[in-house]
């Protein structure tokens, strides 16, 4: 984990923020909140981030003021700013990642195959994926064309039928923030960060606040079989997320969220770059309709963190030409948006990366160590 998180990882107006995350010290996680530039110890409120939320104690006076973010960023050792939330994740939410995951099924996960499937299924569907909405009636004569095209996919059934692909990203607990390495299977060969913006939400569903993810995805496992998904996406160090939860307030909405355009930049060590960026104006639904889904038939009673999807698929080539992009251990993987600041990781493999060994159990153990349990209510 990286030490001394700057300025341009925050809010471009970071000083009329509130931001909640997590720093780890000496005697073990501690929730904080920065708010007016101020950063707050916010244990004495509750000793984690789900609880803050859930009890509606976001308030900074409830806290142990630290220091400026000036004065302190050097030595803030960042976690991921969530805890004891299910790690959530929506698939296919738009219309050009719901073609490349086409693409990866037909191809059989083999990228020297992708640009034959992906010139066969630009001729018969053009652009018009991103006008169709889902589950509507023009979505249903669009299947039944593509069937007869024979190029129907279960990608396109959650993309424009009227269910969401809704899945458990992560388990509680092991996610990675801000610095620290992110991991992507070592027997992967096709690969790609996923820049995505992330809703947190309590445990009514009620969306609390934003911050920006990276649910890695590994091409080749998803594109051989969507039954490979759990192997493909829930992996050691596979899911980061950061730097901050920013708190919905005045001066951040959800249509903020909706207006947001998310940046992501890929700096290889072999000299390679890449950037793109995805419009959260193409989502073809709607977060509170993610949301909603979400907790259609589940309860979550400690909050949950919902990935909103991307239209990140990258294409241009890094090796060989026709075989598209793929990840290599070292590259610097920066994704940002000015609302919510800059989430920065540098890509490792699963095996290699440090292994997750503080879940549930060490989390009550070092909270009870520190008298933090009795009278939390939780």
């Amino acid at each position: 984990m990286d030490l001394g998180i700057t300025a341009d990882a925050l809010p471009s107006d970071w000083q009329a923020a509130r931001l909640l995350g997590r720093i780890a010290t000496a005697v073990g996680p501690v929730p904080i909140l920065i708010a007016d530039g101020i950063v707050y110890d916010m244990t004495a409120a509750a000793p984690t981030v789900s609880m803050l939320v859930e009890q509606r104690v976001l308030d900074e006076t409830l806290g142990t003021k630290l220091g400026t973010f000036e004065a302190l960023h050097a030595g803030l050792d960042l976690l991921s700013p969530i805890d004891l939330h299910c790690v959530k994740a929506a698939g296919v939410t738009f219309a050009v990642s719901a073609l490349e995951r086409v693409i990866e099924e037909s191809a059989r996960g083999d990228p020297g195959a992708a640009a034959a499937v992906r010139s066969r299924l630009e001729g018969i569907i053009g652009v018009g994926l991103q006008q169709v909405v889902p589950g509507s009636p023009e979505a249903a004569t669009l299947k039944d064309r593509l069937i007869a095209d024979g190029m129907w996919s279960q990608y396109l059934e959650v993309a424009i039928g009227p269910d969401a692909e809704v899945f458990t990203k992560a388990q509680i607990l092991s996610t990675v923030g801000w610095g620290a390495e992110i991991g992507i299977r070592s027997d992967s060969t096709w690969n790609n960060p996923e820049p995505e913006i992330v809703m947190i939400a309590d445990s009514s569903g009620h969306a609390v606040g934003a911050t920006l993810g990276n649910d890695v995805n590994l091409r080749d496992f998803e594109g051989r079989s969507a039954l490979l998904l759990g192997k493909a996406k829930d992996n050691n160090a596979s899911c980061s997320i950061g730097p901050f939860i920013r708190l919905f307030d005045d001066a951040f909405s959800l249509d903020d969220v909706r207006r947001a355009e998310v940046n992501l930049l890929i700096e290889g060590t072999d000299g390679y770059t890449l950037t793109a960026t995805s419009s959260m104006s193409q989502i073809s639904r709607d977060p509170t309709n993610l949301l909603k889904q979400t907790m259609s038939e589940h309860q979550y009673p400690d909050g949950f963190a919902l990935f909103l999807g991307t239209m990140f698929a990258p294409t241009k080539d890094r090796d060989e030409p026709g075989r598209g992009f793929t990840h290599k251990v070292g590259d610097r993987v920066s994704i940002s948006t000015p609302m919510l600041g800059r989430l920065v990781n540098r890509v490792t493999t699963s095996n290699l990366a440090p292994p997750w060994t503080f879940g549930i159990s060490q989390l009550l153990q070092n909270l009870a160590g520190r008298g933090l349990l009795s009278g939390s209510g939780h």
